[in-house]
């Protein structure tokens, strides 16, 4: 009964993957010149190749070892690669609280023309309703025409096929468990793309906004270090905002992210890892902790507040703020 129970659910993932795989050939020989992606990461010419740092999932994501070559859909981009900081924002729905044209705004605003040619913005869209996708590439296209040009600006989305059917099959934005592993996969899918562009990456969210030449101090900071055995620095105390990586770590974060992908939420394993990374085995937790400033670098004060009162999931609020402003910070206004 085991057998036939395994062999069953092995019919029904490749038949998800067989069924995902036309509707991309369908969608991209009927699509128009009007279409709002420039290229889907499913469908390749003959002579295309892509970067392979997405096989990686193929180990932790059973479902996808029988997929072809993986790739997030690129809504829009001019591949820029080869900067100093790439920035990272994942974003979802949350119907009518939107924060991203204010975060968007604040980013890229708060940097010089040195800095916006010296960095790139992804926007990565993680939701699977496809109109909201549309309406962020109408609202980027629109309102930061200029820096989509420039190539300073990229909108990328996740197809479902990244995510597990038992994770599909769940009302992801109402299961909070379901939400939160979905959340995990997100971020890591990411990482794995911004991973090639830049020598460092700044994981942010869309219902922040950054203080006044955020991006000068923040290069600044980093240039000034005389040690290099840093594991993260922290330009934000609150969850996984304002964390800067190397590009060259993420792997490794990504890795340990995806085994208790299930588990914790991704702010909480980058607590453990830095436990695992840094404390050696028997030392006492706290005697570690004491040597953390180290490895775990806090900058203060801290570059970007949090705005957004509205959860990513439905329904909850959070009023997590972090005290920095300068008189007068806050009033930047946003059109």
């Amino acid at each position: 009964m085991l057998r036939l129970k395994n062999k069953s659910e092995n019919h029904h993932q490749d038949l998800m993957q067989v069924l995902y795989q036309m509707k991309r050939k369908a969608a991209h020989t009927t699509r128009s010149s009007g279409n709002f992606l420039e290229k889907k990461g499913s469908i390749l010419s003959q002579h295309e190749t892509l970067p392979n740092q997405f096989e990686v999932l193929k180990y932790f994501l059973p479902h996808l070892r029988t997929a072809g070559k993986l790739y997030p859909d690129i809504a829009t981009s001019k591949g820029r690669a080869g900067v100093s900081f790439a920035l990272g924002i994942s974003t979802i729905n949350r119907g009518n609280h939107t924060y991203l044209k204010q975060t968007l705004t604040s980013v890229l605003s708060r940097m010089t023309p040195e800095e916006e040619e010296d960095s790139v913005v992804i926007v990565s869209v993680a939701d699977t309703d496809e109109s909201y996708l549309k309406s962020v590439v109408r609202m980027v296209k629109t309102k930061f025409r200029k820096q989509v040009q420039s190539g300073v600006l990229e909108v990328i989305s996740i197809p479902t096929l990244f995510y597990p059917q038992t994770l599909l099959d769940k009302k992801m934005k109402t299961d909070s468990e379901s939400w939160q592993i979905k959340q995990v996969l997100d971020f890591c899918i990411l990482m794995l793309y911004a991973q090639p562009k830049a020598t460092y990456y700044l994981q942010l969210e869309d219902d922040i906004v950054a203080k006044k030449m955020y991006f000068t101090k923040m290069k600044d900071f980093v240039n000034s270090l005389t040690s290099k055995n840093w594991f993260f620095i922290e330009f934000s105390v609150l969850g996984f905002i304002g964390k800067l990586f190397r590009s060259k770590d993420l792997t490794d974060f990504v890795h340990f992210f995806l085994m208790f992908y299930e588990t914790k939420p991704i702010d909480i394993l980058l607590d453990d890892i830095f436990l695992i990374r840094v404390c050696t085995s028997g030392e006492p937790v706290r005697r570690c902790l004491q040597r953390k400033k180290g490895f775990r670098i806090q900058y203060r004060p801290s570059l970007f507040q949090h705005v957004g009162t509205q959860s990513s999931f439905p329904g909850r609020e959070q009023h997590l703020k972090t005290h920095f402003w300068e008189k007068g910070t806050a009033n930047i206004k946003f059109s």
